[in-house]
């Protein structure tokens, strides 16, 4: 994995290399460029008998060596967005382990990976969670379930070393969901050149997160329709509440546009339908 991501990231270096200084030759087979004054060319004088007198930037060396690289770059993006999302998933099993010594209730409330991750590292060693501020990492509700459940809870403080572990494994989570992000974030740049049809349809930004964590665009046009759905689902928790109440798992489909837009009966259909063809 680390070689993938040490390639990825040289790739994403050069790509972003504002300081690449052309050649005479790469000079001389553009067929525009700015005169000693900044100012355009006189464009006229261009010879438009031929195409290829006017366009040459696509028969560069350097064009074809830049466009071979946001190729290469893009594929082993998708890549170690999963490699990436393997990872999160390891390291939190590991936090699983080391903190239920201390709070062994905290998973049943907290499902998110990186999500249990901010909350095991704020809370610490501290037993007293009135003391711990934990607004804007969970909901309200969780928030309270999670300091009720502290206070009866069976876990003890752990030592420093476990602690610290802990501690470290967290940082390396969230580490690993910012580089996941980043990751996206260029594949979505790239996403109406790789996936148009799909970027028309979901968005951009959707488009990238179902790709990268389908694991590429090969992959997701095998995926099934019915996982396919379910890309990016969080299992919601309802404290106190019917699972009537709950909304059906879309995964990244929530974030479309035709999704947010739809009418409200057809999403109590879609509801009805979900919790009825529940396993």
């Amino acid at each position: 994995m680390a070689s993938l991501a040490d390639s990825f990231l040289a790739d994403l270096d050069e790509l972003s290399d504002n300081e690449v200084q052309l050649d005479d030759e790469n000079i001389d087979a553009v067929a525009v460029e700015e005169d000693d004054e900044g100012d355009m060319p006189d464009i006229e004088t261009l010879n438009y008998d031929e195409l290829d007198s006017v366009s040459k930037l696509q028969k560069t060396q350097r064009y074809n060596d830049i466009m071979q690289k946001v190729d290469d770059a893009l594929e082993k993006g998708t890549d170690i967005s999963m490699d990436i999302e393997n990872e999160i998933i390891i390291i939190h099993k590991f936090i699983c382990d080391k903190y239920r010594l201390k709070f062994p209730e905290l998973e049943s409330p907290v499902h998110h990976l990186i999500d249990y991750a901010r909350v095991v590292k704020k809370i610490g060693n501290e037993m007293d969670l009135t003391l711990v501020d934990l607004e804007g990492l969970l909901p309200s509700a969780i928030i309270m379930v999670v300091s009720v459940t502290a206070s009866t809870t069976s876990g003890q403080p752990l030592s420093e070393g476990n602690l610290q572990k802990t501690i470290d494994a967290c940082d390396r989570a969230l580490s690993l969901d910012l580089a996941k992000k980043k990751v996206l974030d260029f594949i979505e740049s790239r996403m109406g050149y790789i996936a148009p049809n799909l970027s028309v349809i979901v968005g951009s930004a959707v488009a990238a997160k179902l790709m990268g964590t389908a694991g590429g665009l090969l992959a997701l046009a095998k995926m099934p329709a019915c996982n396919v759905q379910l890309l990016g689902a969080k299992k919601k928790t309802l404290v106190g509440f019917s699972t009537a109440t709950s909304q059906f798992c879309v995964g990244y489909f929530e974030q479309t546009g035709i999704f947010q837009s739809k009418p409200l009966c057809l999403e109590l259909m879609l509801a009805d339908y979900w919790l009825q063809n529940q396993p």
